[in-house]
Parts: C-alpha cells; sequence; structure tokens
C-alpha cells in the first residue's frame, strides 16, 4: 500500500475549526467554514492542493450515515479489523474504533486527508488507526468489515470501487456502503439496512442517505 506523504497539522489546525457533525454528534472534525478559502490556502501556503477540492475538511452525508450506523450497532464492527474506504475526515474511522473495532485501515488518495485523520483521531481521544494510499489497485487487505462512504460520486470512482467491495465480500468481508442517492450506486445486489436524513456538506439540502450492505 502506498505510503502517504507528509502535510504539516499546524496548517491544518490552523485553516479548519472542530465541530460536531449533525447526525455524529459524539465526534469532533476539524473542518473547513469555507472550502474555496482552505483551498486557495492549500495551493498557496500547503505546497500544492493537487486537483480535488479538499473532501477531507467536510463531513459527507454517506460517512455520516456510515458513522451513525456503526455507533448505533457497535456488534458489527467490535474486536473486528475495519477497512475504512474513501476516509476523508476519518469521521467512520474514528466511529468504528469508538463502537470497539479492533483496529482500521484508513484508505485515501489525498496526502491531506492522511494528516486529517491523525488530527481527528487525536481530537477524538483513539488510537488504532493505520493510514495508507489508494488500495482500489490492490488486493483487498485483510479485514473483517469494509465501510464505505460516498465513494460512487462518478462513473469512473465507481467503476473501480465497485469490483474491490465484490473482492472483498468474496473473501467473507462484511460490507457496507453510505450513499445519499448517487446515481451510479446499482439497486440489484445491495439490501438497505439503514436510511438517515442528513445535511448535505455545505448544511443546505437535507438529503435521504442510505446505508447499503452486500448481501
Amino acid at each position: 500500500m502506498p505510503e502517504p506523504r507528509e502535510v504539516s497539522p499546524e496548517f491544518l489546525r490552523a485553516h479548519t475549526t472542530p465541530a460536531r457533525p449533525t447526525l455524529v454528534p459524539e465526534v469532533q472534525l476539524h473542518v473547513a467554514d469555507d472550502v474555496v478559502a482552505l483551498w486557495e490556502a492549500m495551493e498557496t501556503e500547503g505546497g500544492g492542493a493537487g486537483q480535488d477540492p479538499p473532501f477531507w475538511a467536510a463531513a459527507w452525508p454517506g460517512g455520516q450515515a456510515l458513522a451513525r450506523h456503526v455507533l448505533d450497532h457497535p456488534e458489527l464492527v467490535a474486536g473486528r479489523r475495519v477497512l475504512d474506504l474513501g476516509a476523508g475526515s476519518g469521521l467512520v474511522a474514528v466511529a468504528a474504533l469508538l463502537a470497539g473495532a479492533r483496529e482500521v485501515v484508513a484508505s485515501d488518495v489525498d496526502p491531506y486527508s492522511h494528516t486529517a485523520i491523525a488530527l481527528n483521531s487525536e481530537l477524538n481521544g483513539v488510537a488504532g488507526v493505520r493510514v495508507v494510499g489508494d488500495v482500489l489497485g490492490e488486493d483487498p487487505p485483510d479485514v473483517d468489515v469494509v465501510l464505505a462512504g460516498d465513494v460512487c460520486y462518478d462513473r469512473d470512482m465507481t467503476a473501480r470501487v465497485l469490483p474491490f467491495l465484490g473482492t472483498a465480500w468474496l473473501r467473507g468481508a462484511t460490507v457496507f456502503l453510505g450513499d445519499p442517492g448517487r446515481a451510479y450506486v446499482p439497486k440489484e445486489g445491495l439490501v438497505a439496512q439503514a436510511e438517515y436524513d442528513v445535511p448535505d456538506a455545505d448544511g443546505g439540502q437535507v438529503r435521504r442517505t442510505t446505508v447499503w450492505r452486500l448481501p
């Protein structure tokens, strides 16, 4: 698995504010009040913003739904090894540890996300997260549960994610997918476990968000 490039924790602390996601008030996250201003600061101060916006600086609906679900049903992850795929802020990883997961592998391609996950783990007083880069081109890691929030956001990403999730499932992992009704999520082959009304990342539209499980 690729090792993350280091990003300064001080930069993230300077440009984010601790806040509690609406659906998961048990957890605190370093989030951005102004994502555009943060992205500009990443370019000028943080060593380059890269191609993607700072997805790690918000609590997205699919992640909030997954985090809520594992906190309400800790038996799903307690004592188990968990992969948080597309970890972003690390919200789902933190929730899994709070629910009793033995260890969590948090995967994200963005090195800023890697630093955010470490800071948010520290903020919530949890340990046991191993942060890695992109795992979609490899065999799934040896875990018992895969939690994937907001990963089917476009056609190309979905085409990479779904075979990976299928392989993890075939190897015995329990696989959950959190998504707020995006068009790329197939309804066939998925079983709805829970539904939540979650404010969008910008605090505007409330989105009906489903936690799906591969059967």
